[in-house]
């Protein structure tokens, strides 16, 4: 077997690998979620800066995750945004998947739109009735605050805001979603 080859069959296990397990200086996680209760569709209500989110032809706006469970026990997910720098603001989609890391209670989640390449998702604060999430990655370079309605009242966003400062995020780097 030539070595592209092998390093084409091993690359799933070595992304695999990648996984950020929580340590002293990672970001906590709630104690757990309830999949079925997380899932439906979520607003962005504030974000940090991506690539994917945000370049030279893109700047997402009315931002919408939906979650559905998906056969195995994950879940299926939809991002969907307009292009606010498109004239003729055409909505934009993309479908990923997510699995629960073990032992995680459903709080760490591993999010793939490009097979085999995934990505951590970690709920780091969770209103008690699901209305508003923060979710975060452990290298604390991707950070959302997501809401079930468009916009966050002042004091569900303060509260979302302190946890993300609390866990060691830049917030000076969040951008607002208009609402």
């Amino acid at each position: 077997m030539n070595r592209s080859l092998a390093a084409l069959l091993l690359l799933p296990l070595l992304l695999g690998a990648c996984a950020t397990a929580p340590g002293p200086a990672t970001p906590q996680t709630v104690a757990s979620v309830d999949l079925a209760r997380y899932s439906g569709r979520w607003h962005e209500v504030a974000r940090f800066p991506q690539r994917f989110q945000d370049s030279s032809s893109l700047r997402c706006e009315e931002v919408t995750a939906t979650y559905q469970p998906a056969a195995g026990g994950g879940l299926s997910v939809l991002n969907e945004c307009v292009n606010g720098l498109d004239p003729a603001r055409a909505r934009r989609h993309v479908l990923g998947s997510a699995y629960a890391v073990e032992g995680s209670n459903n709080a760490r989640l591993r999010v793939t739109f490009f097979w085999p390449f995934y990505g951590d998702y970690w709920v780091l604060g969770l209103d008690p009735d699901y209305q508003w999430a923060v979710v975060g990655t452990p290298d604390r370079n991707y950070l959302w605050i997501l809401s079930r309605s468009p916009s966050l009242p002042a004091p569900q966003m303060e509260q979302a805001l302190a946890i993300a400062r609390a866990q060691g995020f830049d917030l000076s780097r969040l951008i607002r979603s208009a609402p």
